[in-house]
Formats: structure tokens, sequence, C-alpha cells
């Protein structure tokens, strides 16, 4: 299988790295946005092909499917570009900022009847897989999702510490993955709904700090507090509070309530979040078959920013 990479940056890098594990798969081609850092990360993992052109990144033969790792504002429109060719598209998260873009993104893989999967690694982490696997075998009832979104962003820079040419946003991206994650782990819709935010940044025109309030139908609760000025320890970490129990994840680890360490190494074929993700895309692929984390699944997710966005507003 042939894969072309959409995207030169920290998050396609990552792709790069866990598609070296997946047997029978080869980046063939990247399309980036700048020059120079697009022909350094094809020289540094061997791709033959580099371009900023995604047309000309898609029509390198053989070309079966593309992962996108771009900037969130071109996500949409490049999935698009990338189905309406014929391939299959693995679109990183945020689908879409916006509800309609996400809306138009999904009946375009109606049109096309392409593999179209979403980038919400959470699903896919062996520590929320642990959980899940708990919940589906009646072991757990989440009463409480307790989740935290910390980074220290007040320059506009990438996760290498880079200039960003775009800015990131904490709904339409990183509130996506919990509010994803809950309704996929408590397999609930979600019917109330309170959001606060702080002050807008003089430069960057997005809020810095943010509190999410969630509620499913039977009553479970997500709490979620997400910051860009978080000068300590970065990233996401999330409490289960359980009818049986405690646990917190932080990536693809995860202790109990009072910090003892569980072994998820036997849930998946991997410990890479990124690279099961990965091997889903592939799989589905292969097998002609809807993803886990299809565009269609994390459609209501994205129905909640929306409303999440008209709260703020």
């Amino acid at each position: 299988m042939k894969i072309c990479l959409v995207g030169e940056g920290a998050f396609g890098h990552k792709h790069l790295d866990a598609l070296q594990n997946i047997a029978g798969v080869e980046v063939a081609s990247i399309a980036g946005g700048d020059a120079a850092a697009t022909q350094a990360t094809a020289e540094q993992y061997r791709i033959p092909h580099w371009t900023l052109s995604l047309d000309e990144a898609l029509a390198q033969p053989g070309i079966d499917a593309a992962i996108i790792a771009s900037p969130t504002p071109l996500h949409a429109t490049q999935a698009q570009q990338v189905m309406r060719a014929g391939k299959h598209v693995l679109v990183e998260i945020p689908i879409a900022d916006s509800l309609a873009d996400a809306e138009a993104l999904c009946r375009t893989q109606e049109a096309t009847g392409v593999i179209a999967m979403a980038g919400h690694v959470r699903r896919f982490n062996p520590s929320h897989q642990y959980i899940k696997q708990k919940i589906q075998a009646g072991e757990l009832k989440i009463q409480q999702m307790d989740a935290k979104t910390y980074f220290f962003r007040r320059k506009n820079l990438n996760a290498l510490g880079q200039p960003r040419s775009w800015t990131d946003h904490l709904l339409w991206h990183h509130a996506a993955h919990t509010v994803d994650l809950f309704m996929y782990q408590t397999g609930e819709n979600i019917t109330h709904i309170q959001a606060l935010q702080g002050p807008l940044h003089p430069e960057l025109g997005i809020a810095m700090d943010m509190n999410i309030g969630l509620k499913t139908e039977s009553g479970q609760l997500c709490t979620l507090s997400l910051s860009f000025n978080n000068d300590g320890p970065l990233g996401s970490f999330f409490r289960y509070i359980c009818d049986n129990g405690t646990y917190i994840a932080r990536y693809d680890d995860l202790v109990d309530g009072r910090e003892n360490a569980i072994d998820v190494s036997q849930v998946d074929v991997s410990l890479n979040g990124i690279e099961l993700e990965d091997r889903e895309f592939v799989a589905a692929i292969r097998a002609g078959r809807e993803p886990n984390s299809s565009v269609h699944q994390v459609l209501p997710c994205m129905r909640v920013l929306d409303q999440l966005e008209q709260a703020l507003a």
C-alpha cells in the first residue's frame, strides 16, 4: 500500500515513525507547506518524492491513500480533495474547524465511497482501550471523567518550537479529543453542556483558558479544563472516576487512583496510540470496511463542539 503524507510538521513525523512498523506500507510521497522542511523530512525518512502540491502528490504512481497532518484550517478542504481523487483518507483531529465543513466532508465520503477516517487517537491509546474493554465487559461504569489539557503557548509556536502559519484552538482541536472520547467510552449522547472561556489573547485572537462541562443522557459527567497558559507539566490527562475503581490515563500509560501502574502491554499489538490509529486505517482499507473513528462516527462530537461554540459566543 502506497501512502501520501500531507504535512511536514511534528505530527506528520509521528505518523512517519508509526508507519515504519506496519508491514506492506510505503510512504511514496509527502506534500508539505514549506519547501525546505518538506525536503528535509523526505530525506530523513527516505521518501522518494516530495512536493508542495497535493494534486502532484496524489498523482504519483500507485498512491492508494493519504494521511493529512497539515494545519487545521486545511483539513476539510484537503480531505475532500483526496477523496475526490479516489484515494482513501485519514485526516488528523480535528476533521474541520466548523460543523458545516465537517458535514460537507461526510457528504463527500458518501459520494465517493472511499474510506475516510478521523485521527481521534484517544480511541486507540492502550490506556483508554483498557477502560473501554472493562466497560464493555460490564466491569466498569463511568461516574465522571475529569480531563485536563494543558500547554504553554503564549506565542504562536508548534510542538517543535517553530513559528506557526496558523493558530491552534482549544475548542475545535483540543476539546475535540475529550468530547469524542467521553461519548465513545460512555456510548451515550451528550444532553447538557456548559462552557466558559477566559479573555482572548490580544495577538492570537483566541481564548487561552476554557472550562467545559458535559452530561450524558444517563447522568455521566465530564469536566474538562483547558489552558494555553500553563507553565508546568504539559499534555492531556484523564481521570476516570468509576463505580468500580479510579484510573488515570496519561496518553498510552495507565495507573489506578493511587498511582499504581497498570500493565496495558497486552491490550493491543503496540503501545503507541498513533501506530494503532494508523494500523486501523490500513486494516480498514484492506478489508473494505468502515474504520473505528470514521468521519461519520465522530460527527456527533463535531455537533457538540458547535453547540459549545454557540454557548461561548
